[in-house]
């Protein structure tokens, strides 16, 4: 079994060990602008249910986000009257801004939030958070999109739902069920190493905090949720439709040139049969075969149409060279990143020119089939051209795997480790290595100083 991590990598997951006296083991965020009609029946329902069914310390904080109406007081007087309620003010507004600064500085384990609207049934809330106690998952999210889950909404709320949803998993393959239910949880330990490279501050948080955790290989678990529309919900679809769409192009375009350090999110498995080495067999090499051969079939295929259209034009040689050395450029692209795992440019011009190498000792296979053909018929049919080429074709792939898996893309996990770990200024994503504990620190400089109220604190306005 493999125990060892690259740097940076998260430990492989463990129960919650139990926390000291005090300290809360769930810290339920609920951010607010505006709410002043709604956010004392919210706290006080929340915190009777917790009080009732949840059996580990926990802490509600509202998070103001730069409240003009008397949503800060409210808030002050809950956290007067409630012991387990805390309230945050910031000045300025954005959901995003509001959980990234809350969860880093919090020391709750478990982190969760809420909309103060409570659309959905809070009976889901100890399944929301329970596997990230237990330790099997990273994230949890309620879905409203899942067979079981029970919604009552209107019908273009809902057409707008899905068809977000099918966006992102057109765009950025995303196989979550549902990224924008106001209900989530995270590990305190998974969000110290993802916040930081999170970039929205907005509606879009979620949707790309789920999509990175996906792509580092967390495991987001989900679930079903009764949930109730508010008819009252101050949410502006328009602009939050388009501010979500400018940020899945933005997070595709990351993905797509590698700029992300998803490195830092990895686990290492646990006690799993697959996860164990095999004597004799090299690491990765089933996966890079079936990679291979996917990718070495697509290949043939479009070399072979590449042929037949040069050869309409040209004679079998210069037809041949043609087709392969397209195919060639398209077929080292791919397995460097679908067969070979490599991402970002850095190294590509390197690969291809290796991969060149590679096409050279191809066409040697080929074109001497070519050549012993014609030397043996004058006049060889179409068919039998193409059955000699992909008789050599075969030869060549068996040989391209060899080279390519020893010299064009060998076992670098020691030096990718190494660059996931050193800062890079070729993106805004990029930041500088960091211990996990620094995290919170880092993110209060980043925002306006949290200040929690207490009971005793006083404000100049409340003495009017």
């Amino acid at each position: 079994m493999r125990t060892d991590s690259s740097p940076g990598t998260l430990p492989a997951r463990e129960h919650l060990p139990a926390a000291p006296a005090g300290t809360p083991v769930l810290d339920v965020v609920i951010p607010v602008h505006n709410e002043e009609k709604d956010l004392q029946p919210c706290v006080r329902r929340l915190h009777e249910h917790l009080d009732r069914t949840f059996p580990y310390p926990f802490r509600i904080t509202i998070a103001d986000n730069a409240s003009t109406d008397t949503t800060e007081q409210v808030a002050r007087q809950l956290a007067a009257q409630i012991p387990e309620v805390v309230t945050f003010r910031l000045e300025q507004k954005g959901r995003g801004r509001a959980l990234r600064a809350v969860w880093s500085a919090s020391d709750a384990p478990v982190l969760a939030y809420m909309d103060v609207d409570l659309s959905t049934d809070l009976n889901a809330l100890l399944p929301l958070v329970a596997p990230l106690i237990s330790g099997h998952s990273d994230l949890a999210i309620g879905s409203r999109l899942t067979r079981s889950s029970r919604v009552v909404r209107g019908p273009k709320r809902e057409f707008i739902s899905r068809a977000y949803n099918l966006v992102l998993r057109g765009s950025l393959q995303a196989r979550f069920s549902d990224a924008q239910c106001g209900f989530k949880a995270i590990r305190r330990d998974v969000a110290q190493v993802l916040l930081p490279l999170v970039e929205d501050t907005g509606w879009f948080f979620d949707t790309e905090m789920l999509v990175l955790a996906e792509r580092a290989g967390l495991r987001i678990h989900e679930v079903p949720v009764d949930w109730v529309d508010d008819p009252d919900s101050t949410v502006h679809i328009v602009r939050t439709a388009t501010d979500d769409l400018k940020g899945v192009w933005r997070v595709g375009r990351a993905l797509a040139t590698g700029s992300l350090p998803l490195d830092r999110l990895t686990r290492p498995f646990g006690d799993d049969p697959r996860d164990r080495d095999i004597e004799d067999v090299p690491k990765g090499l089933a996966r890079q075969l079936v990679g291979f051969c996917v990718v070495g079939v697509l290949s043939t295929l479009f070399y072979l149409l590449l042929y037949s259209g040069f050869r309409v034009f040209t004679g079998s040689q210069t037809a041949n060279a043609l087709a392969l050395l397209v195919s060639a450029v398209a077929n080292t692209a791919a397995n460097r990143r679908l067969t070979f795992g490599v991402r970002g440019r850095g190294g590509a011009v390197r690969h291809q020119a290796q991969g060149l190498v590679v096409f050279g000792i191809g066409l040697a296979l080929t074109s001497g089939s070519l050549a012993a053909l014609n030397a043996a018929t004058s006049e060889p049919a179409h068919s039998t051209e193409l059955a000699v080429l992909i008789a050599a074709n075969l030869a060549a792939t068996v040989l391209r795997f060899l080279l390519f898996r020893a010299w064009v893309f060998p076992d670098r996990r020691e030096d990718d480790a190494a660059r996931a770990a050193a800062p890079s200024s070729s993106s805004s994503y990029a930041t500088a290595p960091f211990r996990a504990g620094d995290v919170a620190d880092s993110w209060r400089d980043a925002t306006v100083p949290l200040m929690p109220v207490r009971p005793h604190d006083t404000d100049a306005r409340d003495l009017r």
